[in-house]
């Protein structure tokens, strides 16, 4: 065996732990998947898992990262799609649909892990509050150059709306929720371009 082959091991078990996890936890819950599961379905030792997390609450930290890392890289690509402001903000609306429409969808992954480690001092609490301040402040820099004087008001009503859309996502018909959604978020924006376009007249 290379020593290539014995380094690229771990992360590949690593990998496949996290890969695990992301969709157990999304699924399920958090508390209620023990470590014997995830190291059952991924396949691995308990040494592997325990080399890898140190323990649960590591892995589930690093699950909301990937997480975040994964809306990211969606809402980074929808913005880079598009040239204006006003098309971008419309264009992660769009993603939040997608996400929505997706079958096994269960809601917000960090709204969800929120009612289940609300100490705001808790690590994985503080992570969640990570994700949603960087959601915020993206949301805050696009309605800046759509409406400057009420972009923070704007942007926040933006999350509002999608917090509540990825919350009915589950327990309703996703279509109309994605519906009542994109209209919220076009209507957000365009009365807020309208106040710019006023105010600067």
């Amino acid at each position: 065996m290379t020593r290539g082959a014995t380094e690229t091991r771990p992360s590949e078990a690593r990998q496949r732990l996290l890969s695990t996890a992301t969709q157990i936890f999304y699924a399920d819950g958090i508390h209620s998947v023990g470590v014997d599961r995830i190291i059952a379905d991924a396949k691995v030792t308990r040494a592997t898992f325990y080399r890898h997390f140190p323990s649960k609450d590591d892995l589930v930290v690093t699950y909301l990262q990937e997480v975040h890392q994964m809306e990211r890289a969606a809402f980074t690509a929808a913005i880079a799609a598009h040239s204006t402001a006003a098309d971008s903000l419309l264009a992660i609306a769009e993603a939040i649909a997608a996400n929505i429409r997706t079958a096994g969808f269960r809601g917000c992954a960090f709204l969800n892990a929120a009612a289940e480690f609300p100490d705001v001092n808790h690590p994985v609490h503080q992570q969640i509050i990570a994700h949603r301040q960087w959601f915020l402040d993206t949301l805050t820099t696009l309605m800046a150059q759509v409406a400057e004087d009420s972009s923070d008001a704007a942007a926040r009503h933006f999350v509002m709306l999608r917090d509540g859309a990825m919350a009915a996502g589950c327990l309703f018909d996703p279509a109309l929720v994605v519906d009542t959604f994109l209209r919220g978020v076009e209507g957000l924006v365009r009365i807020h371009g309208q106040r710019e376009s006023a105010s600067a007249a």
